[in-house]
């Protein structure tokens, strides 16, 4: 390969990439299973005016987005499970690799055993001379910080690891990785990014490592995960989801991503040169909410990386490859706040010149993901409040295939693999009880990320893992509450009318929230 191939240029790249059978078919199944939904809908609708046009319209976003992830499912299937790449004996890496660990507060105790722990799978596997792990820290405040370095000074002390923390936290994780690149770049070839609630075996990184290595025009190697074991009922729902779902989705959005895959901020292996082109991200003119430097900088990372003319490749093995999940829906939105707020950003990113087209999907992707929600909640309201008249339950029912399709090939996945049928009636069971959940959960999340997005476009930012507590302490579980109960008084407002079956599945588990949201939080 020469070295004009190696570093192809962005145009070529795009080219490239429009030529993916994969992506086509996962363009053409899309745009088909939504057009369908949208027609069902149209045809269900009794009455056309202004509401109805508005409801028609969101309803086509909508349908695009769930009909995405379906298909994404369905593509998960239909690609052959690759078999786990074994490492060669007598392979080494052509370079070192930096493990780079990013604290921000978090508590650095649990962080060092597990680091202790990897250090000696690596010196087990042989790669302690290929291999150097950086703590580093932007962690403020005087209790935390000698808390941390306390942790953390016995292994530095011993050669375990390099610990760094920066006095200035400028451009926060992004920065702090760019101020090590500066320093330490040049003496390493690749660099495994690391949360502090990350976990990754050493064979694991020995296979990242070997995959990024032996394939040159490589520059990032997103590796799946999975959730460590939670201790709430919600903690637990969400590994259940994790470890039920993600694998065959993950194959699915490998193979239309092909090499224009996206970045989640860590547990992935990265080419120093290739990071070098997006280590200097774009900051955004104006203020924040939508000014300022990107919060959600990953994807826009891998965005820069593959518009470079390198492969970004998505490699949906969890194995050995782990992160905790927020244990309460409480830690889950103020994270998804931030991310809520970043993901929106991208909006201002979309038309950026050089961009792969997938790189743009990722980045639309991320923002409907958000907007999805007040779509799916002006949708029930209109329909509740009878302004939108739907006859029948067919569309009701398309939709709920649509949604349920994800879960379906996870079966279809799961259930072959149980060799008895006690294992399938496990297999079973954690299923029902994961659709169960969700569907509670999922108006409650509805209903915060609506707020989230109202804030944002209100102009609000809520700042890098700052509080995003309400201003008024209303007890938990009533907002939605009011919500549930808006829903049912306008549905009893406009009368008896079909549409009640488009309400029902959001408002009861809106209006029981004060009764859930402790249940959820609750000691698995």
């Amino acid at each position: 390969m020469s070295l004009a191939e190696l570093h192809m240029g962005p145009l070529r790249t795009a080219r490239r990439r429009a030529t993916d059978p994969r992506l086509w078919v996962f363009l053409g199944l899309t745009a088909a299973l939504s057009g369908g939904l949208v027609v069902a809908v149209a045809e269900g609708m009794a009455d056309w005016g202004g509401p109805s046009g508005l409801a028609l319209g969101l309803a086509t976003i909508s349908a695009l987005w769930i009909s995405g992830g379906a298909v994404t499912a369905v593509l998960g299937l239909m690609q052959p499970e690759d078999p786990r790449a074994e490492v060669p004996e007598a392979w080494r890496p052509r370079g070192a690799t930096a493990i780079l660990v990013t604290l921000c507060g978090e508590p650095a105790a649990p962080v060092a055993r597990r680091l202790a722990d990897l250090r000696r799978g690596l010196e087990r596997l042989g790669l302690s001379a290929e291999t150097r792990i950086f703590v580093l820290s932007d962690t403020a405040g005087d209790d935390r910080i000698a808390a941390e370095e306390e942790a953390l000074a016995p292994l530095a002390e011993a050669g375990v690891l390099s610990y760094r923390r920066r006095a200035v936290n400028t451009g926060r994780k992004p920065g702090n990785i760019a101020d090590w690149l500066a320093a330490e770049g040049e003496a390493h070839a690749y660099m495994l990014v690391l949360d502090a609630d990350s976990r990754m075996t050493a064979d694991r990184v020995r296979r990242l490592i070997h995959r990024i290595d032996t394939r040159p025009r490589t520059g990032l190697v997103q590796a799946g995960m999975t959730l460590v074991p939670g201790q709430s009922v919600f903690g637990r729902h969400q590994r259940l989801s994790s470890r039920l779902l993600s694998p065959n989705f993950g194959r699915g959005l490998a193979a239309w991503s092909g090499e224009a895959g996206n970045y989640w901020g860590h547990n992935a292996i990265m080419r120093v040169a290739a990071f070098r082109a997006a280590a200097d991200l774009p900051v955004l003119s104006g203020r924040a909410p939508f000014g300022g430097a990107p919060l959600s900088h990953d994807f826009v990372e891998a965005a820069w990386i593959r518009r470079a003319g390198w492969a970004v490749e998505l490699d949906a093995d969890a194995t050995g490859s782990a992160e905790d999940g927020p244990q309460t829906l409480a830690e889950f939105h103020r994270r998804d706040r931030r991310w809520c707020q970043g993901n929106l950003q991208h909006i201002r990113l979309l038309g950026a010149p050089g961009l792969d087209p997938v790189s743009r999907l990722h980045l639309a992707s991320g923002i409907i993901g958000y907007l999805a929600a007040p779509i799916w909640l002006v949708l029930v309201t209109l329909t509740a409040s009878g302004a939108v008249t739907v006859s029948g339950v067919l569309p009701v029912i398309l939709i709920a295939l649509v949604l349920l399709l994800p879960k379906l090939c996870a079966l279809a996945v799961w259930l072959p693999r149980a060799r008895t049928e006690a294992r399938r009636q496990v297999i079973l069971r954690a299923s029902l009880a994961e659709l169960a959940l969700s569907t509670v959960v999922a108006p409650l999340v509805m209903v915060r990320q609506t707020g989230a997005v109202a804030s944002v476009l209100m102009g609000r930012d809520c700042g890098w893992k700052s509080s995003t507590a309400p201003r008024f302490g209303l007890p938990r579980g009533v907002p939605e509450l009011g919500v549930g109960l808006s829903l049912f008084a306008l549905a009893a407002l406009s009368g008896p009318a079909p549409a009640i079956w488009w309400m029902v599945p959001v408002a009861l588990p809106l209006s029981c929230a004060p009764l859930i949201l402790p249940a959820l939080d609750a000691a698995a």
